[in-house]
């Protein structure tokens, strides 16, 4: 029997779960300009996993990067959830390098 597929799904799940809170907190702390930064080290992330020779290791760290670039398309979102109420706001956020020229390019969102 093979378990590879199902372990790996487990795990999956657990990492993007794990994605939920780093969306909500990496907003309130750093805000929604960050997210070059995140889908820079996302990417990273992903190309790294490519040069690891362990099938089980590389798909997991393959699937935190994903989390890490799909988590940087929700944070536009979650800073509009915050100023809604929905969740805590933060006003002294963390500025990002480079935040005026980060100001002019568009958010992702998927």
């Amino acid at each position: 029997m093979n378990t590879f597929g199902l372990i790996i799904g487990i795990v999956t799940l657990f990492i993007i779960g794990l994605g939920f809170p780093l969306v909500i907190h990496g907003e309130r702390y750093f805000g929604y300009l960050w997210w070059p930064y995140m889908m820079g080290l996302g990417f990273f992330i992903i190309a790294a996993s490519l040069f690891i020779a362990n099938d089980w290791l590389s798909a997991i760290v393959g699937v935190l990067g994903g989390t890490f670039v799909w988590g940087s398309t929700e944070l536009k979102e979650q800073a509009v959830r915050a100023e809604l109420g929905w969740y805590s706001f933060n006003g002294k956020k963390i500025r990002p390098p480079f935040e005026e020229i980060i100001k002019k390019w568009k958010a992702p969102h998927l």
